[in-house]
């Protein structure tokens, strides 16, 4: 829950501060000395300040630049008795979030809060999306943003983590994520497919056996859990790993030792656990087809994959970063989705998620070999047909392309980068109307270098109108 500290000498009006902004799920505290407000700023992670200008002990906008030397620098809203519209000035340009008169109602401060608390998630999660290394994984949809925040976090830890999600929808890829992201990047990752380990063979595979431990063992052999020392060990499909192993496997992720086949030694892995499963593992351990201990000491995190019929915002960007795969320009080979081909994808369901959406896509491409526009004719005629059912059955026969929230595109005529080119300019267009030609205002919004947003400004020459 986000924290509020109002710093200003009128108690009356932080108590009734306190009170009214609480309403808004924030914890809020008050300080009435400027001293006081900054040991407690420095002693925990506060979100939004509320600071007055005349304290006793100090002047509030002399403060700011202290304030925002914070490693998690909050966002500062001025609160104020005084008219000087010089100290108004001076504040701006300081990198305040609002300057509020004491006289302004409650419902502006409630207003500011809002607006603060919105910019300061949107500038969080543009500042993980910069550090999160995330390879494979395309999309930009809501679904996709959320699951990719939960990766981070879970990479800032050590912690299990079960990552669920349907057939195909990527949990490898999320898996890997979360071991490149991790302090352990630099070691193993290890996969271990529980649906293919062989029930005689499966304990060797996991922890080793000695030479003679067995009729066939004719030699040592390391175990996958113990080549995962130091590194990621990532359980695949875990809801097919038999009971009996799971019990094993119990004590392994506690004590982080075990006893290869034929050993009279236990043997140390100090590995970090990534499970993943299709299954309801919760309905599972109701049914007693998974063990409760195991399956909460697996799920410490848990990371959903959303279907791709849940983000097919996403579809598009898939799209074109696969089709570039089949791409060889040099050879003159280039493949274009044509805009009846792209609404057939938008059109489907895709039950096997991403990874049908590949093999759709190299479908495509091998029937249009040499490279040239691709269309409905050189999709699978399964998804064809599918879509060709969906279409009959549907009373309006409306575009089914609408629970894609954005507005209809050629994608004829305008291919991805002419379209990003098109939102830069609106953007910037819109931003210059919403701060009035403030430039410093703009530039802090948009998170653009005073130095960036002029040139940008000269490329698009957008008119504020």
């Amino acid at each position: 829950m986000p924290k509020v500290l109002i710093i200003d000498d009128n108690r009356q009006l932080c108590e009734m501060l306190v009170e009214s902004l609480s309403k808004d799920d924030v914890i809020v505290s008050f300080q009435l000395t400027l001293k006081q407000g900054l040991d407690q700023l420095f002693s925990e992670q506060i979100d939004v300040i509320f600071l007055d200008i005349n304290l006793p002990d100090g002047n509030g906008l002399g403060a700011i630049d202290r304030i925002n030397s914070h490693p998690n620098q909050p966002e500062i809203i001025i609160i104020t008795g005084s008219k000087d519209q010089d100290g108004a000035e001076t504040a701006i340009k300081s990198g305040v979030w609002d300057y509020i008169p004491k006289g302004g109602s409650s419902k502006e401060f409630h207003l500011s809060l809002e607006r603060a608390l919105k910019y300061r998630r949107q500038k969080q999660q543009r500042s993980l999306e910069n550090k999160l290394n995330r390879d494979e994984i395309i999309g930009e949809s809501p679904a996709i943003k959320s699951s990719l925040t939960k990766i981070f976090k879970a990479a800032q830890t050590d912690v299990p983590v079960l990552v669920s999600g349907e057939t195909g929808t990527g949990k490898e890829l999320f898996g890997k994520a979360i071991h490149k992201n991790s302090s352990r990047l630099r070691e193993n990752f290890i996969i271990v497919d529980c649906a293919a380990l062989p029930e005689d063979l499966a304990e060797s595979i996991l922890f080793g056996h000695t030479k003679g431990a067995f009729t066939s063992a004719d030699s040592d052999k390391t175990g996958l859990v113990r080549l995962a020392h130091k590194g990621t060990l990532f359980l695949d499909e875990v809801g097919e790993l038999s009971l009996s192993l799971q019990k094993k496997f119990l004590r392994v992720l506690q004590e982080k030792k075990f006893r290869p086949i034929g050993s009279k030694e236990e043997i140390e892995s100090d590995f970090r656990l990534v499970s993943a499963t299709h299954r309801d593992l919760q309905e599972m351990v109701n049914n007693s087809d998974f063990r409760e201990d195991f399956y909460f000491r697996i799920s410490v995190i848990k990371i959903n994959i959303p279907a791709l019929r849940d983000r097919k915002t996403d579809i598009p960007l898939l799209v074109q970063n696969i089709l570039k795969q089949h791409c060889s320009p040099e050879q003159g080979i280039i493949y274009e989705a044509s805009t009846a081909f792209m609404k057939e994808f938008l059109i489907y369901d895709w039950p096997g998620n991403v990874r049908e959406l590949i093999s759709a896509l190299a479908y495509a491409c091998a029937d249009c070999y040499g490279g040239g526009q691709l269309v409905p004719m050189h999709l699978p005629d399964q998804i064809r047909t599918t879509n060709i059912d969906k279409k009959i059955t549907t009373d309006d026969g409306s575009d089914f392309s609408s629970d894609v929230k954005t507005d209809p595109i050629d994608f004829d005529q305008m291919p991805l980068k002419a379209f990003i080119e098109e939102m830069k300019a609106k953007y910037l267009n819109q931003l210059l109307l919403h701060t009035q030609g403030n430039i410093q205002e703009a530039c802090r919004l948009s998170g653009l270098s005073r130095g960036h947003l002029y040139s940008l400004l000269k490329k698009y020459k957008k008119p504020v109108a």
